[in-house]
């Protein structure tokens, strides 16, 4: 019998702040209570009957008697709030220390050894938001070449370069160069090339970005591999994972495409994992606080969802998560420090059961190891299977 796990990541849809959610400045973020508040009702009526609504109070999503799901929430137990920790965390990795970050900017002498690695000069080395930062800052990269380097309240080192000017290969030379120099101390979760095009007062990044991640020691995914069986990467898990742990990827520009791709690959001949990250939520409407927009994509998402539950196998099981959260409501455009939701679905699991709250985003990784008769030592997490295990 060839057994199939999807896991769809919904970038930044977390469902309530944590407890130690203040130690991060995120005190009364909830991404999906506040955004279906803010818009008068979310109509998600596939992740209601899944049990959506048992999870959390969300206007418009309703508590279902008898979902035909499984539903819970899942507590971060590493520190931070960032992508690549959440993922990491999700296949058995916690981190006791965050990745660094940088709210007064990189070191000087960090920059100057970056700027004698890559034989440029560089402007900006400053917290930004990468679409102000780039029409603050293009003509000057256009007329001198030097790329722009900027940050976040998340770890990252962002390089944004026009594509006319520094062509994208280059871009991402200049990134690997970063990556390797940004090790120990300074290593941070993510390089990240943010190539755009346009003229002055109107430059646009474009969808070639591409993030160069840390090597994350062996997980889940790698488990998975060598049992034998597969794991496809959709959207930017490759990227989070430094390309490690995957037999393929999938790399996807928007959630259309990567929906598209999910339903694709789960209409293969495929035994193990898809495992998919759907970016729109986070990157284009989260960061932007566009509450609206953020709104419109979860009810195309939740449209999507009969195709994609229409194109499983019998002994399919999907789970459909997040990996932190990034409220559209509140003042910050960062991420929040939220608990994730927590939904599968298969027709031969048991209904209707009630996770409650996991203890760690590693309880996902474990129970799809386990679901996939995978052996794993030596990580995070507790499997939660043999509480939905069909008879």
């Amino acid at each position: 019998m060839t057994k199939r796990a999807i896991l769809i990541v919904l970038d930044s849809v977390g469902i309530g702040e944590m407890e130690d959610s203040c130690l991060y400045g995120d005190e009364g973020s909830n991404t999906l209570k506040n955004t279906a508040a803010a818009v008068g009702g979310l109509a998600l009526p596939e992740m209601e009957t899944l049990g959506l609504g048992n999870i959390e109070e969300i206007m418009g999503v309703n508590p279902v008697e008898k979902a035909k799901g499984v539903f819970g929430k899942m507590k971060e137990s590493s520190a931070g709030k960032d992508s690549t920790t959440g993922h990491w965390e999700m296949m058995g990795l916690v981190l006791n220390q965050p990745f660094p970050t940088y709210p007064q900017g990189f070191p000087s002498e960090l920059i100057e050894k970056f700027e004698r690695l890559i034989g440029r000069k560089t402007m900006g080395n400053l917290v930004a938001s990468g679409t102000v930062i780039i029409n603050e800052l293009g003509d000057e990269h256009v007329r001198t070449g030097y790329p722009i380097v900027y940050t976040s309240a998340d770890s990252v080192f962002q390089i944004a370069a026009h594509e006319e000017v520094i062509p994208l290969e280059e871009l991402y030379d200049i990134c690997k160069a970063a990556r390797k120099l940004l090790k120990g101390k300074h290593g941070v979760g993510r390089v990240i090339a943010r190539p755009f095009l346009g003229e002055a007062g109107n430059y646009i990044r474009t969808a070639n970005r591409h993030d160069f991640s840390l090597e994350p020691e062996k997980n889940v995914l790698d488990y998975i591999i060598e049992s034998g069986q597969k794991v496809v990467g959709v959207g930017k898990i490759n990227d989070l994972f430094a390309g490690k742990g995957l037999s393929e990827n999938l790399p996807t520009r928007n959630n259309r495409e990567g929906i598209e791709t999910i339903i694709k690959t789960m209409k293969s001949e495929l035994a193990g994992l898809i495992f998919a990250n759907l970016l729109d939520f986070d990157q284009l409407y989260g960061h932007r606080n566009d509450f609206e927009a953020y709104a419109r994509a979860l009810e195309e998402f939740d449209k999507s969802l009969a195709d994609i539950m229409e194109a499983m196998l019998p002994e399919d099981i999907l789970f459909i998560s997040a990996d932190h959260g990034c409220d559209p409501t509140t003042p910050s455009t960062d991420h929040s420090r939220e608990y994730v939701p927590l939904l599968v679905y298969g027709p031969e699991i048991k209904a209707g059961v009630d996770l409650g709250t996991r203890d760690c985003f590693a309880d996902l990784g474990q129970s799809i190891a386990d679901y996939l008769g995978v052996r794993v030592s030596g990580l995070a997490g507790k499997s939660f299977y043999p509480l939905i295990r069909g008879q």
